[in-house]
């Protein structure tokens, strides 16, 4: 049971005690959701947002007044710690800095990245053993300002196609906004460089198969604001995305939720909030439980790469 002193909460975690202050702040206005509400979510989906970041560098964004107030991008870890917070130090060579972020290996650390305000978990696709060696292709279906979820289900079918031709395993899940991700686990055989062209050179196939919905452009200026893009440089060093079953900084409280393929012509992206995806995470758990057992090696990708001779353009390089 929460115990209650001074204006705050003390709430058991996997056998470690987490102080929650404010607990009755408003973090979402439109519906009312608090602090507390806030952590009430992410402990019920407890072993589904440690698979999801476990041992992964991670991006924090905090909202220490709620949605409606700044928004910090956090990636080191906040002052203050316990000590039993862990970390991983990650360099990043176009600042000539290091920091060392939060890497999660069990639920009270979550909660302490909530207590500091944290909304939204960003990891890496790579884990602390090699931070440079990515274990996980991301396959981001982000649609233009025009473009309608019909379009990203219709994409999202074609990715699953060209996965299933590769022999590789796609799990999908809602954005929490308005978009797809597709995650496909691989072997960390690779830096993020290849992972990268392996990812561009899918994106151009399945471009291929559904020149009307999708599209590879990279600068927002050529893309056709109908189409779904497949955003390949999410694969770049440093870049994030919201994990699974990670909280958005919506008004809603949207949650990045995992799906299966047969609910993928059924669900819309607001269906799934803090108010209801643990009821459904209660009836059927995580549906990206067995990412791990699920292994592609990229080389047939890598082999499309060269057989096309195209390089994806900069991630740095935006209009």
């Amino acid at each position: 049971m929460a115990k209650r002193e001074s204006g705050a909460i003390e709430i058991p975690v996997g056998g470690r005690m987490v102080r929650l202050s404010n607990p009755d702040r408003v973090y979402f206005p439109e519906i009312g959701a608090t602090k507390r509400d806030l952590l009430d979510y992410y402990l019920s989906v407890g072993d589904g947002i440690v698979r999801a970041l476990r041992d992964r560098p991670c991006m924090l964004h905090r909202y220490p007044t709620g949605i409606g107030g700044e928004k910090v991008h956090q990636k080191r870890l906040p002052a203050g710690a316990p000590e039993w917070m862990e970390t991983v130090r990650v360099f990043f060579p176009r600042h000539n800095r290091s920091a060392d972020e939060l890497c999660v290996t069990e639920l009270a650390q979550v909660a302490w990245a909530v207590q500091m305000s944290t909304v939204e978990f960003h990891p890496w696709n790579s884990r602390r053993a090699d931070t440079e060696a990515p274990d996980e292709w991301r396959i981001d279906l982000d649609p233009g300002p025009l473009a309608t979820f019909d379009g990203v289900r219709r994409v999202a079918h074609v990715a699953q196609e060209v996965l299933d031709e590769l022999g590789a395993t796609g799990w999908p899940k809602t954005s929490g906004g308005s978009g797809m991700h597709i995650y496909v686990r691989i072997r960390p055989d690779h830096g993020f460089d290849d992972v990268r062209r392996a990812a561009y050179a899918f994106a151009r196939e399945v471009e291929r198969r559904a020149p009307r919905d999708a599209t590879t452009a990279w600068w927002r200026r050529d893309r056709d604001p109908s189409a779904v893009f497949v955003d390949y440089n999410q694969n770049a060093r440093d870049h994030t995305i919201a994990a699974a079953y990670s909280v958005r900084g919506t008004p809603r409280a949207t949650v990045s939720t995992p799906v299966g393929w047969d609910e993928v012509d059924d669900i819309e992206p607001d269906d799934f909030t803090i108010a209801t995806v643990p009821a459904r995470y209660a009836r059927f758990g995580d549906l990206h439980a067995g990412i791990d057992d699920a292994v592609f090696d990229i080389a047939p990708l890598l082999e499309w790469a060269e057989r096309d001779g195209a390089s994806p353009p900069d991630p740095e390089d935006t209009d």
